[in-house]
């Protein structure tokens, strides 16, 4: 195992929290990865280097292909992942977390309802609940932009897009949180006890739900997925760890990037009186907001064969760190990169990942976010952080501030 590295770098700690680009920054600045023993792991800061992992085939997400069983046990044990059944069973296997056939037949179950023109077809609807939303919190001074607003879009129209009804989309971001929680660094007792808890309770509410429509079925993708499992394109374990992840996806990073998002624009107000005057550059500002604050700034991968990085060779096996925050504000790639600009073109970020594991949700999150932000500028005014400090949630596989509030005035 080689040395730890001498560089200050502590993922929970209130200051990365706060502001992680100056640590991301000095892992740029280091020759080569950064190797983070605490959690054995190849840290990739630079965006050539984090492209070139996340586009190589050879990289994968899982163990599988590079471990034998007993190794990938004990390294469960020893990070504290075993003895979680049901989590195990429908979180710690998923299309997130398979790779080559498996992972191809599971996507191609539910492609179909994320392409650019089925999302269009939402766009009514999704305007239509924010008008609603807006129209609830429009006589108030102001409000928490995250728990007021952000928390309640992404999570209701993903529920639309499945067939889980209007009032138990709340629940469900109870239980996503819950469980995406354990996929940081801190994986307590308390906190494992916690994602196994919430995913049972999401496994029983999922199996009522698909009881249900396999005698009523709609025009919904737990129908469309009760017909693929008919069919034998999925089995029943896998219907709903995809289920669980397309419902956990949905919530949480959409909610993440709005509210840091928000913050951006009020960090930037010139930005913000920019798409006033110019609505169409709302697309571009979009793609900015996902740039400058990725809301997944970490994922990994392991090579399945000896490969070469940065001068080192690294051997089969080894673990990567995809560290997506910090590619996104690489000056080497983005000038002026710890700028928000609205208007910023070509913008090839990668917050939504490259390659086999390209984000399946990203056109409806960036639809989202589009009517979200067109819709407050046009109907409000004076817009302005009414908090002194904005607090970021702690870790390395988050980033979106805990609440946000802000003042406005109706247009």
């Amino acid at each position: 195992m080689p040395p730890s590295t001498d560089l200050c770098f502590a993922p929970l700690s209130a200051e990365f929290a706060q502001d992680p680009y100056p640590f991301y920054a000095a892992l740029r600045a280091t020759e080569g990865l950064t190797y983070y023993e605490e959690f054995d792991i190849w840290l990739a800061s630079r965006f050539s280097d984090v492209s070139r992992i996340v586009l190589d085939d050879d990289m994968v997400r899982t163990l599988d292909h590079v471990a034998a069983p007993e190794e990938i046990a004990a390294q469960k044990r020893a990070q504290n992942w075993h003895d979680m059944p049901h989590h195990s069973r429908f979180v710690q296997f998923s299309l997130l977390d398979s790779d080559g056939a498996v992972h191809d037949r599971l996507r191609k179950q539910v492609f179909k309802l994320f392409t650019p023109v089925m999302v269009g077809k939402l766009r009514d609807d999704i305007q239509t609940y924010v008008d609603t939303l807006f129209d609830r919190l429009g006589d108030r001074d102001g409000i928490d932009f995250i728990g007021d607003l952000a928390a309640h879009v992404p999570g209701h129209i993903i529920g639309r897009v499945l067939g889980v009804p209007d009032e138990d989309c709340p629940q469900l971001r109870v239980w996503s949180e819950n469980i995406v929680q354990f996929f940081d660094i801190d994986r307590s007792d308390e906190r494992k006890e916690l994602a196994e808890r919430n995913t049972t309770e999401f496994y029983d509410y999922l199996l009522k739900l698909k009881a249900k429509r396999e005698t009523n079925p709609e025009d919904d993708l737990m129908s469309l997925m009760i017909e693929a499992e008919r069919q034998g394109h999925i089995n029943h374990d896998e219907f709903i760890s995809t289920a669980m992840l397309i419902l956990m996806a949905g919530h949480g990073s959409t909610i993440d990037v709005l509210g840091s998002g928000m913050h951006a624009l009020l960090k930037f107000p010139d930005e913000m009186q920019r798409l006033r005057a110019d609505p169409s550059l709302m697309k571009t500002a979009v793609q900015e907001m996902f740039r400058y604050e990725s809301p997944l700034p970490f994922f990994h991968r392991y090579t399945t064969r000896d490969v070469e990085i940065g001068g080192r060779v690294f051997p089969r096996g080894t673990k990567f760190g995809v560290l997506y925050g910090s590619a996104n504000r690489d000056p080497e790639q983005f000038p002026d990169a710890d700028r928000f600009d609205a208007g910023r073109t070509p913008n090839w970020h990668i917050a939504f990942g490259r390659g086999a594991h390209f984000c399946l949700g990203n056109h409806l999150a960036r639809l989202d976010m589009d009517i979200i932000f067109s819709t407050l500028l046009k109907r409000f005014r004076d817009i302005e952080l009414a908090e002194d400090i904005v607090t970021y949630k702690r870790g390395l596989s988050v980033r979106g501030p805990e609440t946000l509030r802000i003042g406005w005035t109706a247009a």
